[in-house]
């Protein structure tokens, strides 16, 4: 791999910031001004000394070859990943044809490249069927660790089930009443019991009372939906195979990749974090050319760390997928990866309005679960509705999610298209479309929405 041969968008290196304000920081610093002694090797590094508020300029180093995305080191005392100079480096990088030339890479970054490589290349053989074995597992250990945690898991729902039977016996208004301790209380009943996904929904109903009209409905719904889950579990024994492991994985239990490795080229259709106080949650949605599917990437890194891999929006990996179990999931594991993620003008294909509000409602049968499924949007414009927006296209229009329309992404959408249709990918669902990047209709880059 060529460090000039597979030269990045600067959009593609903005995807990579951990958050807004080091995307303004590291723009600040993709001009030439505060560098000195930046540099390119053949093998992916780029390398730097940034100009900060020290005697000492901060020594960044960049590698671009490594299969799961971009790594970084930098001197400077950030704790985000990346930083903004390695962002500004790669900026630099990505602007002006020379603005890092090819040189000679210096000791303290090539010591940082040799030494990261070589434990990659550790791991990878240790993880290997013939690498070194950590000892057999024990089943039977496990068998009891599953029983005894399936055990504490249905009585959670139980008591779930007895909730909600109160809660509608005494009516919703006194939900409202209530307040949010009542539902905080009875989430913390469900983590101990070793359900995370109840405990994430019991959080959600108790967002929904006063937010405005029509939010008793909106509770009942939700109601409804915990309702069927804890049903689900509570007599997964009766449900074929595919939808009992979707109630597994919406309860919260862990579940491995255990699909056949699927070897393809995968288009990053886009990369999005989001956190709480406890986590940062990384999607990641790639579409398969050969296998004609999409796929999505979920990783986690704790509150205020940026997870791993970073996938800019626009790159193509050479790479096996294995997908988790479950009717109708999207979600798969990353396997072998057999070259650095480049940038591609491959684009997925596109479909109707109508038949993306089509493809959720028969995902609802698999997963009634499910908020949203992905879709690329072919020849759609859009256009305001009132205080809203919504993608048009010949057959009907989708309304934007209120996420979408809080997002400054919409604007980029907007002026891309300037009233003529392009092609757009995001997540459909009940709330309505949430677009996560686009194409222009003829040749162009594409554009990251998120």
């Amino acid at each position: 791999m060529t460090v000039q041969g597979v030269r990045w968008t600067a959009d593609q290196v903005l995807a990579l910031a951990p958050d807004t304000a080091s995307r303004r920081a590291g723009s600040r610093l993709g001009a030439a001004g505060p560098w000195s002694g930046a540099g390119s090797s053949g093998e992916g590094a780029l390398w730097g000394l940034c100009k900060g508020s020290g005697s000492k300029p901060y020594r960044t180093v960049v590698d671009l070859a490594d299969v799961s995305g971009p790594a970084y080191k930098c001197s400077c005392p950030s704790r985000k990943f990346p930083c903004k100079h390695a962002l500004g480096l790669l900026l630099l990088w990505a602007g002006e044809e020379g603005a890092v030339p090819r040189a000679e890479v210096p000791e303290w970054a090539g010591q940082w490249i040799e030494g990261r490589r070589g434990r990659t290349e550790r791991k990878k053989a240790t993880a290997s069927p013939s690498g070194p074995s950590s000892g057999p597992a024990d089943p039977e250990a496990a068998r009891r660790r599953a029983e005894r945690r399936a055990g504490r898991v249905t009585a959670g729902a139980s008591e779930l089930e007895q909730r909600l039977a109160d809660l509608l016996r005494g009516g919703l208004a006194a939900a409202e009443q209530s307040g949010y301790g009542l539902w905080e209380e009875t989430a913390a009943r469900m983590v101990d019991a070793q359900a995370q996904g109840l405990a994430a929904r019991v959080r959600e109903l108790g967002a929904v009372p006063g937010t405005g009209p029509g939010w008793p409905s909106r509770l009942l719904e939700e109601c409804a939906l915990l309702h069927l889950l804890d049903q689900g579990w509570l007599r997964r024994e009766r449900l074929p195979e595919g939808l009992a492991a979707t109630v597994r994985s919406r309860i919260g239990l862990p579940a491995s990749a255990d699909g056949p490795p699927v070897r393809d080229r995968w288009l990053v259709l886009a990369q999005y974090d989001t956190a709480d106080a406890r986590l940062t949650t990384r999607r990641i949605w790639l579409y398969g050319t050969q296998a004609r599917r999409t796929s999505l990437l979920l990783s986690y890194g704790a509150a205020g760390r940026a997870p791993e891999p970073a996938l800019p929006v626009g790159l193509a990996l050479d790479a096996e997928l294995s997908a988790y179990p479950g009717a109708g999931q999207a979600r798969a594991a990353l396997g072998e990866q057999f070259a650095p993620p480049a940038p591609t003008a491959e684009r997925p294909p596109g479909t109707t309005t109508t038949l993306a509000t089509a493809r959720y409602g028969d995902a609802l049968r698999d997963d009634p679960w499910l908020d949203s499924v992905p879709v690329t949007l072919d020849r759609v414009i859009p256009v305001p509705d009132g205080d809203s927006w919504q993608l048009a296209d010949e057959d009907a229009a989708l309304p934007l999610t209120p996420v979408a329309r809080s997002r400054p992404g919409l604007w980029r959408l907007v002026a891309l298209s300037g009233g003529a249709p392009v092609k757009v990918f995001g997540e459909c669902g009940h709330r309505g479309f949430t677009p996560l990047a686009a194409w222009p209709e003829g040749p162009g880059e594409v554009v990251p929405l998120c």
